[in-house]
């Protein structure tokens, strides 16, 4: 158990660089132009022998009132409030400012310990803003550059007695466990059990859809608190955010991501970087949650986005968001998974399921679809009941001749999972028609209940391979050359 620091400060002064920095690696999205940080990220830090939790966040405002700006302020201030330590940044270019004066005020009420930076303190040009932060009253500022790497050490020296404090307590309040080893249990697993998730190594879900269908109203749902910014205005989430949680029973880590629209519509240099972000957190995840808006479902970017979660080989979850809005729900539900079946055929038999994210409605048959997908994602069938299956889908419709060359299909396997992938060993797969590759499919999904998710086939050729082919020969050869070595005479 480690120690939880927020960085915090006004927008533009570097925070988000400095969490780059500290977990390394480039999560946080990061421009010359403030506020692109709106949501709390949090991350593993590694700071020399110092592991803790560090926690990304929103440019502080002024605003208090309902609006964007407000909604960041208080979300930043709860990020204030649940952490051990807060680093207090300012811009040693530009000085101690007004804000900075108001926000220092409020971290000596509400934070249980601050630690002042002076951000971009590198050269000269920053001497005279790290002076100046001595007016704040928090004690000495830590001259930093969090672009550079300068400073760190520093950084290590201030929060190495945090950390030691931090031990202390956590280790005299902790429980006493009495841990027995059970010698019986057999470790190896079995060829085609399911490994399910664990709170080490948790489901990965990412939630994704056009902007403004309700990814983080859904999530927050789902958590049980605000934890993400959310609000009628579209694109407000610009990085995707993963929360860790136990979701009755299911360890999970889900990622919020920004919407996604056309391309040809996104032209601000920001969104390419978001939208860039949730596509990384779609090939991280293992089932992707597809959110539509019930009033324009399935439109073009709704098509393509489910699309992409297929081809990445990802299980595939359908949402219908605002469903408590909807008039009249069965008419609608038929036109939807009529509509579903037409436009995303490669998808067919994926759950597609009604929710409301605004009053919770529906999350349990979400839950339940997840599991189910990422059930048939991990699945496996023995080899033995691949190959009477395919000798019945042979009797039943016999590969094509193309050209008049017969293919004849020999064997079968499945080489992985997650998502579920075949290989069929014959002759001339070059020439196999992909109509017999789309039979062959469609017979996998119905005969092995295996709907919605990805299936891979490959055709691989095995060539006449033919173990006796040339054996005479090569007898006939090797007893010439034994009749050829014998001694005359004999």
């Amino acid at each position: 158990m480690s120690f939880t620091l927020a960085i915090v400060g006004r927008p533009n002064v570097g925070k988000s660089t400095l969490f780059n920095r500290l977990v390394g690696k480039k999560l946080a999205l990061v421009d010359d132009q403030p506020g692109v940080t709106r949501d709390l990220r949090e991350g593993e830090a590694r700071l020399g022998p110092l592991r803790f939790t560090v926690i990304d966040t929103a440019g502080l405002e002024e605003a208090t009132d309902d609006s964007l700006q407000g909604r960041m302020r208080r979300l930043t201030e709860r990020a204030v409030d649940m952490a051990d330590v807060c680093l207090f940044m300012l811009d040693a270019r530009v000085g101690v400012t007004p804000s900075d004066e108001v926000f220092a005020d409020i971290l000596r009420k509400r934070s249980k310990q601050v630690i002042l930076a002076a951000n971009k303190a590198e050269g000269r040009a920053g001497e005279a803003g790290a002076l100046e932060a001595y007016a704040l009253g928090l004690g000495e500022p830590l001259r930093i550059s969090s672009e550079h790497g300068e400073g760190m050490d520093d950084l290590l020296h201030v929060l190495m007695p945090i950390a030691e404090e931090y031990e202390e307590r956590a280790a005299a309040h902790a429980p006493e466990v009495d841990v027995s080893i059970d010698e019986d249990v057999d470790g190896d697993d079995e060829d085609y059990t399911i490994r399910w998730p664990t709170p080490e190594r948790p489901m990965q879900i990412a939630v994704v859809g056009r902007p403004n269908a309700g990814k983080s109203t859904l999530i927050n749902k789902i958590l049980g608190e605000d934890r993400l910014l959310t609000g009628p205005e579209a694109g407000i989430t610009r990085d995707a955010i993963s929360l860790s949680m136990d979701w009755d029973g299911l360890p999970i880590r889900i990622w919020d991501t920004a919407g996604m629209r056309k391309r040809a519509k996104v032209q601000d240099k920001l969104e390419k970087l978001s939208v860039s972000d949730g596509l990384r957190a779609v090939k991280f995840a293992e089932v992707v949650v597809v959110l539509l808006d019930a009033a324009i479902p399935f439109e073009q970017q709704d098509l393509r986005i489910a699309d992409l979660a297929e081809r990445e080989g990802r299980a595939v979850v359908v949402a219908v968001n605002k469903w408590d809005i909807e008039d009249e729900k069965q008419e609608k539900l038929k036109a939807l998974k009529e509509s579903f079946e037409r436009l995303l055929p490669q998808l067919r038999g994926a759950p597609l399921v009604t929710v409301s994210a605004k009053t919770g409605k529906g999350l349990d048959r979400l839950h339940g679809a997840i599991k189910r997908a990422y059930e048939i994602w991990n699945r496996r069938v023995p080899t033995a009941q691949l190959n009477r299956w395919l000798t019945g889908m042979l009797e039943q419709h016999p590969p094509p001749a193309p050209g008049g060359r017969r293919i004849k299909l020999r064997y079968m396997t499945q080489a992985k999972s997650r998502p579920p992938g075949f290989v069929v060993m014959c002759s001339h797969p070059d020439v196999m028609p992909d109509s017999y590759s789309r039979y062959l499919v469609n017979g996998l999904r119905q005969d092995f209940d295996m709907p919605g998710t990805p299936i891979r086939l490959y055709m691989r050729g095995q060539g006449d391979r033919n173990p006796y082919k040339g054996r005479r020969e090569k007898n006939a050869g090797a007893l010439t050359k034994h009749l050829n070595k014998t001694p005359k005479g004999r």
